[in-house]
């Protein structure tokens, strides 16, 4: 097999299930070394395991990626351990639905946060380093090692969608980040992309019917997309299924290796064309 990522440090945020996971075990078999992170510690631990059962280096970070102070922790650790960052995957995130008249303050906020604020801290975070590497590069070699940015998004954020006014303006700004960083930080050799993505089946895509909530302050969310829905989106995809995890994460992989070292501030929806 050839190996994509091969003396790669890729860091990948909610990489204890899903998408996240699938992409940093993805990864860890193209050769990255891999950072996963996730607020929930038991599947962090088993998305690390799987790792290191396929003879994969892994760092786990237990952490928060909408505390303000976790970000540059996830960074300097991930120098400290390996020295090095070449890709940097910002795919956090849950949803919290409601129409928009109804929609609170702290329903917005908090989806805003997960998935524009945080992302926008940790690429913050990763830019002196990537900078004064890169600026060195240029100045000893001629040129600057490709490094990579890919943001996930979502089609709510690139056409709406009913209910999900905090999600869509969220994924639909990580957009407009993706592009300012492909401008900004080209001239060191960063490529920036983002992945829209239609219907994967994921945990929380069935939370609803299994019950999984979660809890932010006072508030607990109910995660997840009701079943009626989500077999009346099925009908609609002409391919007739949703996605997979492993599927979702072999595009991210392509904005992340070698293949894609010419395409930057791009969008790609992967919906299984609908």
């Amino acid at each position: 097999m050839d190996r994509l990522l091969q003396g790669k440090v890729a860091l990948v945020t909610g990489s204890g299930r899903g998408i996240g996971r699938a992409t940093a075990e993805l990864f860890a078999e193209h050769g990255a070394q891999v950072v996963v992170t996730d607020i929930d510690k038991e599947p962090l631990e088993e998305a690390c395991s799987a790792i290191r059962a396929a003879r994969g280096e892994v760092l786990a970070i237990e952490g928060d990626i909408t505390d303000k102070r976790f970000p540059e922790d996830l960074i300097q650790s991930t120098l400290d351990k390996f020295g090095n960052l070449d890709i940097l995957v910002n795919n956090a995130g849950y949803t919290w639905d409601g129409t928009l008249h109804k929609m609170t303050d702290q329903q917005w906020e908090a989806v805003i946060d997960v998935h524009l604020t945080a992302p926008f801290r940790l690429l913050r975070a990763a830019a002196p380093f990537l900078r004064e590497r890169a600026k060195k590069e240029l100045e000893t070699e001629g040129r600057a090692r490709p490094r990579k940015v890919v943001n996930i998004s979502s089609t709510s954020g690139t056409r709406g969608n009913s209910g999900q006014a905090n999600y869509a303006a969220g994924k639909a700004g990580i957009l407009g980040l993706t592009r300012t960083i492909a401008r900004e930080w080209g001239r060191f050799n960063v490529q920036a992309n983002a992945v829209a993505f239609g219907w994967i089946e994921t945990r929380l895509a069935q939370a609803r019917e299994n019950n999984v909530k979660i809890r932010r302050g006072d508030a607990e969310i109910q995660l997840g997309v009701p079943a009626a829905r989500r077999a009346q989106v099925n009908t609609l995809i002409p391919l007739g299924r949703p996605g997979t995890p492993i599927e979702a994460a072999g595009v991210v992989l392509f904005f992340a290796s070698r293949l894609s070292d010419f395409v930057s501030g791009q969008v790609l929806e992967v919906t299984g064309g609908l």
